[in-house]
Order: C-alpha cells, then sequence, then structure tokens
C-alpha cells in the first residue's frame, strides 16, 4: 500500500472505503448468526464498537506509527492527531489523508475478526480495553513492517501482501488462539450442542462481506488500472471456488452440505485472496480458492481434537486461511499477466524459483508468532488487572441481558 493516491482514482478508493467499512456490520451479521440468540446483540457490539474504538486510536496515534518514517521497525510521532497530514499533497496530484482513511478502515475491521473466537464468554468492559491496545502493540507494528515501501522490515525483505493477508487474517487469526488459550472454554462446550441461531443471519452477513472486499482488495490497488481488475477478478472466483471446495469437503466427510458450509467456504476463499490478489491471474486465484476452500473446512475441526474453543472459527478460517493465501503466492504469483517481467515478483509455477515461497513463509510465521505471544501477554495482563471473562451465572444467563441489559428476541 502507499500513502499518495491520484485524484483521477480518489473515487474509486472512496468508494472502496465505504465498501470495507460496511465489511464490520457484514461481519457482525455473520458472527451474530452462529452465536446463540442470548448472545447475539453482544456480538454485534463487540464489532460495531471497533468503529468508535478504532478511528480515534488510529487518527491520535496509530496512523503515524504505521505509516511514516524511517525505522524498518516503527514510525515516528510526525503524524500525530494527523498533523501535517495535507488533504492535498504539494503536486496537486495526490490525497495522503484519503490514503489514511482508507487504511483505518482495514485497521477497524482487524479487531472485530477476533471477536468470533471469543463470544458468548469475554466481558465487554474487557473487550474495550483490549481492542485499542491489541491494535497498537499488535496491529501497528505489523502494518509497519508490511505496507511501508522500500521501510518496513518485511517488505524490504522481498515479502508480498497485497491487501493484509499477513496483516489483518494471520495477525488476527493468531491472537485469536492465544486469547482462547488465555480466556478458557464456553462453560457446556465441547458436549453441549451450541449450534448458531440464526444461519439467514449468517449467509447475508457473508454475502455483504463478499460485496465489502472488492473494496478491500481491489481498492488496494489504490488506482484505477488492469492490477484493479484483476484484484477484483480474484476476488470473487476465488470466493466461489473455496465455497465450492469447502462443501465437497463436508460431503465427504459428513455426508452433507450446509448452508453454515458455504457462508464459511465464501469467507475461507475471501480471507485466501486477499494477500495475493493483485499478484496472480485467474487460474492462481481459483487454486488459491481450492486450496482455501478445503483445508479451512479441516482446519475448523482441529478445535475439537485439541480441545481450544474457538466460537465462531477465527483460528480455522482467519489463521489457516491467511497462511494458505499467503504462502500460495510463492507458487501462484505471476508478474506477466501485469505485463511487466519481474522475477522477484513470480512464484515457482511462473518461473521465479524459491525465493519468494521462502520470503512469504518467513512474513507469515514471523507475524503469526509474534501476534501469538503480544497477545497471550496483552490477555494475562488484563485477566490479571480486570478480568476477561464474565461471572458464571452472566454466561448462563446471556451476555445481551447481563452486558447489555437487553434482548435481540422478544
Amino acid at each position: 500500500m502507499q500513502d499518495a493516491i491520484p485524484l483521477t482514482s480518489a473515487l474509486w478508493i472512496l468508494v472502496s472505503a465505504a465498501l470495507v467499512l460496511l465489511m464490520v456490520p457484514g461481519l457482525a451479521l455473520f458472527y451474530g448468526g452462529m452465536s446463540r440468540s442470548k448472545n447475539v446483540l453482544n456480538m454485534l457490539m463487540m464489532n460495531m464498537v471497533c468503529l468508535g474504538l478504532v478511528p480515534v486510536v488510529w487518527v491520535v496515534v496509530g496512523y503515524t506509527l504505521s505509516s511514516t518514517g524511517t525505522n524498518q521497525w516503527i514510525g515516528g510521532f510526525d503524524n500525530a492527531f494527523l498533523i501535517d497530514v495535507p488533504l492535498v499533497a504539494e503536486d496537486g496530484l495526490s490525497s495522503p489523508l484519503l490514503g489514511v482513511f482508507f487504511a483505518l478502515t482495514f485497521a477497524s475491521i482487524t479487531p472485530a475478526l477476533i471477536s468470533g473466537a471469543v463470544a458468548d464468554r469475554m466481558s465487554f468492559r474487557a473487550w474495550i480495553v483490549f481492542v485499542p491496545v491489541w491494535l497498537l502493540l499488535v496491529f501497528v507494528p505489523a502494518w509497519a513492517w508490511v505496507f511501508r515501501p522500500d521501510v518496513g522490515f518485511l517488505t524490504t525483505r522481498g515479502s508480498l501482501d497485497f491487501a493484509g493477508g499477513t496483516v489483518v487474517h494471520v495477525a488476527a487469526g493468531s491472537a485469536s488462539l492465544a486469547l482462547v488459550m488465555v480466556l478458557g472454554r464456553r462453560r457446556g462446550w465441547p458436549s453441549e450442542p451450541m449450534p448458531p441461531h440464526s444461519l439467514p443471519l449468517t449467509m447475508l452477513g457473508a454475502g455483504i462481506l463478499w460485496f465489502g472486499w472488492f473494496g478491500f482488495n481491489a481498492g488496494s490497488a489504490f488506482d484505477v488500472s488492469a492490477v484493479t481488475v484483476q484484484a477484483f477478478a480474484n476476488t470473487f472466483m476465488a470466493a466461489g471456488v473455496a465455497m465450492l471446495a469447502w462443501l465437497l469437503v463436508e460431503r465427504i466427510v459428513d455426508g452433507h452440505a450446509t448452508s453454515l458450509g458455504a457462508a464459511s467456504g465464501i469467507v475461507a476463499g475471501l480471507v485466501g485472496i486477499t494477500p495475493g490478489a493483485g499478484f496472480m491471474g485467474t487460474w492462481g486465484a481459483m487454486g488459491v480458492g481450492l486450496f482455501a476452500g478445503a483445508l479451512c473446512a479441516l482446519a475448523v475441526r482441529l478445535k475439537y481434537r485439541f480441545g481450544y474453543d474457538d466460537a465462531l472459527d477465527v483460528v480455522g478460517v482467519h489463521l489457516v486461511g491467511g497462511l494458505v493465501g499467503g504462502i500460495l503466492i510463492g507458487f501462484f504469483a505471476n508478474s506477466g499477466v501485469f505485463g511487466e517481467s519481474n522475477p522477484d515478483a513470480d512464484g515457482v509455477f511462473a518461473g521465479g524459483g524459491g525465493g519468494l515461497l521462502l520470503e512469504q513463509i518467513f512474513a507469515n510465521v514471523f507475524v503469526m508468532v509474534f501476534a501469538f505471544v503480544v497477545t497471550y501477554v496483552i490477555a494475562r495482563v488484563l485477566d490479571a488487572l480486570i478480568g476477561l471473562r464474565v461471572a458464571e451465572d452472566d454466561e448462563r444467563t446471556g451476555l445481551d441481558q447481563s452486558e447489555h441489559a437487553e434482548t435481540a428476541y422478544s
């Protein structure tokens, strides 16, 4: 990503930012439908409150630490409170402020992804504290490493991330695993059935996410070009193929295909193609969708084997999907699709050798480990200071009543 955006493409970036913003209520519906009815409002609140918390943190200090300066690990404080960030650049051809707010929409949805893992038992007060702390200590450094051209630690090594597969999905998925390990299992899980209360809501949420994801991926081209069109096409095809792959795995393993599987497959494909949307052709995107859909369908079952209660499968979809998509760049990336020959941006199948593949593995594993360790420490500290989990009686009553004094359904 870059800070300067040509004015000729400003309209597309404005639309893309609005599409990414729409993904947050889409995610809330996706997760809300998967929750139990006594906790659906709490899940909606955990998502929507990110649209209040994150923008404040981003404007005050998040942007300047993530996107400015020359230090390879973290930015500086020169643009705190957006001081000296112009509406129009000196050359008159770009709008740095627009770049700030496009990035803000990415920052807003990333901690919201984590909410699905901790559904049904995390204190809303603890969540309010966790989100800004996690944003500053995990998301901001990861963004600084990946999205500052010629400066960031990982981008200077040669790894590729077009729209946030590493920064958003691997970081949030790994953080989810750490948080649920500290938080513990829902009471009654896994012996007590806890099915989704409204699959229509989940399907609607998946559709909104798919719609918004065109802004997420194609908008990350930062102009209207051949890359934009290819990223749009890749987003479409990867999601569709991943849905079919997930349903096929369900049919083989369980004997039936489900609507929850279709919705989850769509999201898995979208997650998978995010890091490589602008680096490969349509066939590569379909390959990513195939692997992401199939592997995520298998990965969501691992929580029963290893005993971690990832309530709404954030680890299985976002961590695994992000890793699959990020690593497959090392195989499917093909600069020739865009008329440019760049061996450093070509995967194994395009004759680029194994250098890019090794960098993709390194970058994704590095961010995964970093996000897990730091999140685990944050969770332990917050648990000791204010408590992460609601009381047993409140959990049994439901978080809608105990945390918000409301009910979704009369």
